[in-house]
């Protein structure tokens, strides 16, 4: 099988994050809850990591990195800790229902939403933004890039304009952590929001927030922590305060692995292998006869993806097609995006997106050309 659907979760992953699991499988016992050697050698693993992606994200304290199952936990917990009834939030077209849903839910309990809206294009009206400013606006919210075309926010802007309003800049960083240089304090943003399972190329079920010292964002669950035990609330103290159960340690050393990969090859050039494939595939497929690409390509700074649609064709059939015919692994359908396939007009037939990692070859991309351009030709 060719996989081409790692925006939905990176495949393979480097060869010392399976082994990195499993050691500390047999390892590893409890971070924060004894102080017996396996424990004490759970809390050293995890504080390594937290130090390392505060760093790592520009986060100017590691207690300020706060570990969750997944960038839509993490999104979650900064939507709901941070905003409420009367407050006013701005976001985009391009979110995926990780960010929407907890902003209808936060609608329906008294706070108001607006969208920056997109164009059929797919293109977003930075020009718009102004329109948007009401007295009780408190935040924006936005993706870092879209998981349906991959274009890249224009961040600068949304930074500046939320730094000149004194709104806090909650960031999706779910299709860019990891292949995309992120620093916090460099670019703006008060909570990062990411997952480790893409671009970070760890483990299903870790993620996390990188907060800006000072932001006080309210806990979500609570629970054991190993500290503070006879308090009958959250402790206050990051990371605990949002940290409530057993942290998933395991998860968070095959992280840890995969970020020594990261740095080992560097960001840089893996970020610009798998640009390079996904930019070969979109010029193998652009021309063909009745193939629609979406997205804005006339700039080399996007996620590796290239979504498409052949003529009238529902975008899973294309894709099962694609998988059964050919062995290539693509998502179909609406990636939970809607606003977006609605801006594009793709809500009733969806979309096949094909997305690269680092780890994907040349000759996997001419296939994949070459299978489009089967199709192409019997449609």
């Amino acid at each position: 099988m060719i996989y081409l659907d790692n925006a939905a979760t990176t495949r393979p992953k480097p060869a010392g994050v399976a082994r990195a699991v499993l050691e500390a499988m047999d390892t590893w016992g409890n971070s924060g809850r004894g102080a017996h050697e396996e424990a004490l050698c759970a809390a050293r693993g995890v504080y390594r990591l937290r130090s390392r992606l505060a760093e790592f994200f520009g986060c100017p304290q590691a207690d300020h990195v706060v570990f969750t199952q997944n960038s839509t936990q993490a999104l979650n917990i900064a939507i709901s800790g941070l905003l409420g009834p009367g407050d006013h939030v701005i976001s985009t077209d391009w979110e995926h229902n990780s960010v929407l849903r907890p902003l209808y839910r936060l609608e329906q309990n008294g706070a108001e939403v607006d969208f920056l809206p997109a164009d059929r294009s797919g293109r977003l009206d930075y020009d718009h933004l102004p329109k948007l400013l009401r007295p009780n606006t408190k935040a924006i919210v936005c993706t870092h890039a879209s998981n349906l075309t991959g274009d890249m926010m224009d961040l600068p802007r949304m930074a500046d304009f939320a730094r000149a309003h004194a709104l806090l800049l909650i960031l999706d960083a779910s299709q860019t952590a990891g292949m995309f240089p992120i620093h916090m304090q460099e670019m703006g943003i008060d909570v990062l929001c990411f997952t480790g399972h893409k671009g970070l190329l760890g483990p299903q079920g870790t993620g996390g927030l990188c907060i800006r010292p000072g932001v006080e964002i309210r806990p979500f669950a609570v629970g054991g922590t190993g500290v503070h035990s006879f308090s009958r609330t959250q402790p206050q103290a990051y990371p605990t305060r949002l940290e409530a159960g057993t942290l998933n340690g395991h998860g968070l050393a095959g992280l840890d692995a995969a970020l020594d990969y990261i740095e080992g090859e560097g960001q840089s050039a893996l970020r610009a292998r798998e640009t390079l494939l996904a930019r070969r595939f979109y010029e193998g497929v652009k021309d063909l006869p009745g193939v629609t690409v979406y997205g804005d390509f006339s700039t080399h700074l996007r996620a590796p993806i290239v979504t498409l649609n052949l003529g009238d064709y529902d975008s899973g059939e294309v894709s099962d097609e694609l998988a059964e015919r050919f062995s290539i692994a693509t998502r179909p359908g609406a990636h939970c995006a809607p606003r977006l396939h609605t801006a594009l007009g793709t809500a009733e037939q969806g979309a096949v997106r094909f997305s690269w990692s680092c780890m994907n070859t040349e000759e996997e991309t001419e296939a994949a050309i070459a299978a489009v351009r089967t199709l192409a030709e019997e449609a």
